[in-house]
């Protein structure tokens, strides 16, 4: 993938004056996009070094790792820290290009290299007993650690902040079907801040009189890839199934792209599945995807229920105060503080989810004279102007409040932290058989759909979204969400 960070004056001016392909895609191709990789690159290497030197040389000027002021002993130490740390994040190549600045394998890699170091260090320190060094595992690592995470995310921040104005993109050439070139398009839309922006496409014949998919130009067929890359200065090319596209000719635009730097990337056809999933099985030098089975039972089940209920014990001494606050509130506004509502949980089992009260006491039973208002697809019944919602139910709504004392259900089991919305029986009676493999995990406070726009999106998309939760689950997808959570809830896009 090609990025650039989009900093500094004259190159940020350069970029707006520089003439651009459809869809404000920079014109330039490969070569534009190798600065946006050096500058970026670069800016990453400054921040990392800058954090890993600046931490060392602080630790000799305290005296780490010497019981006494003396600076040889303290530098000594700071030396081997700072050696091994570099050493393990080149090992873990936490500055590949084609990482830096994608995706949470990025922030995954720089983990792995500082724990990797404590060992290491701590491995050191015993075999040499060098007590000096413990200082260091205990304390200057981790630290240090956490300050390249969040330099890297700064620089992330900058980096999605440029994409969002059109700058620092990389022009993709889409290879399929108007249908998978309306997908895709549809996808870099959703997230710009992925970096990719489709500005031409090519299909199996092409189409009479060039025209276009999507507002995309289609600009020749199969056999005019090569040409349409070179003419047009594409960054990526992106090949999705299509009829008549064999492994042969795959492999010819293959040699026909080496030395251009132009990224090829293929489509597996496999939507949705990822991560620790998916895995290439060579079977006589030909590459094969293998795919294992999603994993809901044993010990990621039981890794995942400790760190809910620790979670929401501890979130709920450090939030008491502010449930303190809204009850009285409620109150104030008459009837009872909490509503009740039975919900569809794990494996299809009934719980009562609590939350605290947003609407008129028996909201329920208005429903069935609403529902002509109904604003939602599917099964889900929204309305964003609902005259049920009291005024205090309102901004409790809107900055997702309400949804607080769900932290019981977590802490008592029905609930994860991180999951699929947890739906009604009436709404599960409607369900097709993708959407019932929701039910394999137990339902979230938060999950893929309430960061990705919540109610303002389509019923097909936010069953999408929670498939993709359940096919890729991690630690890492859900410490992701957590953090996304914070933004999403802050910018109440969505929340009615």
């Amino acid at each position: 993938m090609s990025t650039d960070i989009g900093t500094a004056g004259s190159r940020q001016q350069a970029d707006i004056q520089a003439p651009r392909s459809p869809r404000g895609a920079p014109a330039g191709g490969p070569a534009r996009t190798r600065t946006w990789r050096t500058i970026l690159l670069r800016a990453v290497l400054a921040a990392d070094l800058g954090i890993v030197l600046g931490a060392a040389a602080v630790a000799t000027a305290l005296g780490v790792g010497t019981r006494s002021w003396d600076a040889e002993p303290a530098a000594v130490s700071s030396c081997i820290g700072a050696g091994i740390a570099l050493t393990l994040m080149a090992a873990m190549r936490c500055w590949d290009p084609q990482t830096v600045g994608q995706g949470a394998e990025e922030f995954n890699r720089l983990v792995r290299a500082f724990v990797g170091a404590s060992l290491v260090l701590a491995l050191l320190g015993y075999l040499l007993k060098a007590d000096g060094l413990r200082p260091w595992v205990i304390g200057v690592l981790p630290v240090t650690g956490l300050a390249v995470l969040a330099g890297r995310y700064l620089i992330r921040r900058v980096l999605h902040t440029a994409r969002r104005e059109d700058l620092c993109m990389s022009s993709v050439l889409v290879v399929g079907t108007e249908q998978g070139i309306s997908d895709l398009v549809a996808r870099t839309l959703r997230v710009p801040h992925h970096g990719w922006a489709v500005v031409a496409a090519c299909t199996s014949t092409g189409l009479a009189d060039g025209g276009a998919v999507r507002g995309i130009p289609v600009v020749g067929d199969l056999d005019g890839v090569a040409r349409q890359v070179a003419e047009l200065g594409i960054d990526v090319v992106a090949v999705a199934p299509t009829p008549g596209w064999t492994p042969k000719r795959l492999q010819a635009l293959a040699w026909e792209l080496e030395g251009t730097g132009v990224d090829l990337v293929v489509d597996p056809g496999l939507m949705e599945i990822g991560g620790p999933r998916l895995h290439v099985a060579p079977v006589d030098g030909l590459p094969m995807l293998r795919l294992t089975e999603p994993r809901f039972d044993g010990v990621t089940r039981a890794v995942k229920a400790g760190a809910d209920r620790l979670g929401a014990a501890a979130l709920l001494f450090l939030l008491a105060p502010v449930f303190l606050t809204i009850a009285v509130l409620i109150k104030r506004d008459g009837g009872p503080v909490f509503y009740r509502q039975e919900r569809v949980g794990l494996s299809g089992r009934h719980f009562r989810m609590v939350k605290f009260r947003s609407m008129v006491v028996d909201a329920d039973q208005m429903v069935a004279q609403l529902a002509a208002s109904n604003e939602a697809a599917g099964p889900l019944f929204k309305m964003k102007r609902d005259p049920r919602i009291t005024n205090v139910g309102s901004t409790l709504r809107r900055l997702s409040l309400d949804e607080l004392p769900q932290l019981f259900n977590v802490l008592g089991g029905s609930m994860s932290l991180v999951g699929p919305r947890p739906p009604l029986a009436r709404e599960v009676a409607e369900y097709e058989t993708d959407a019932r493999r929701k039910l394999l995990v137990r339902p979230g406070m938060t999950g893929l759909w309430q960061v990705s726009g919540r109610s303002d999106l389509t019923w097909e998309e936010s069953v999408r979204l929670d498939l993709r939760y359940v096919e890729n689950w991690s630690p890492a997808l859900d410490i992701n969400i957590l953090w996304k959570t914070v933004g999403a809830v802050t910018r109440g896009r969505g929340a009615y």
